[in-house]
């Protein structure tokens, strides 16, 4: 239930982003989720790939800091009130979220927000008593 991202650390200066994504690309892994945040100095780019291992071994052979990161993605309903409901329960179980980002497939269905959260595994087990439908690596990763 757990999925592996990519967490890049990319100098703030043009171009930077584009020699990973040509990097990425070129490996001819696909991208299939992203957020960057960005300091002065630096960003910080957290991919979701086809292929978090490839991805993570061209990168780091390329020049970049790599890290991977167990983070959860959670399928919710692409409607008013469907991030609420999964945000509740997390509050619900007294679990605290350090950063999301989301993604929907197709508009009207459902949506996948990424989580990163302290207690992986203690979260799979409260989130799933609840009912919430936590999507696999393997899932994610080949979508």
């Amino acid at each position: 239930m757990k999925v592996s991202q990519l967490s890049v650390f990319i100098e703030n200066k043009s171009g930077r982003l584009a020699d990973v994504t040509r990097t990425l690309a070129d490996a001819n892994i696909n991208i299939r989720a992203l957020s960057i945040a960005d300091t002065i100095d630096y960003g910080l780019l957290r991919l979701i790939v086809n292929d978090p291992s490839q991805a993570k071994s061209v990168l780091t052979n390329a020049g970049f800091t790599v890290a991977l990161t167990e983070v959860l993605a959670i399928e919710i309903p692409d409607s008013p009130g469907g991030l609420a409901g999964v945000i509740d329960a997390f509050s619900e179980c007294g679990l605290n979220i350090e950063y999301m980002y989301a993604f929907v497939g197709t508009s009207g269905k459902n949506a996948i927000v990424i989580f990163r959260v302290e207690k992986v595994d203690e979260a799979i087990a409260s989130l799933q008593k609840k009912g919430v439908k936590i999507l696999s690596g393997e899932k994610l990763h080949s979508l």
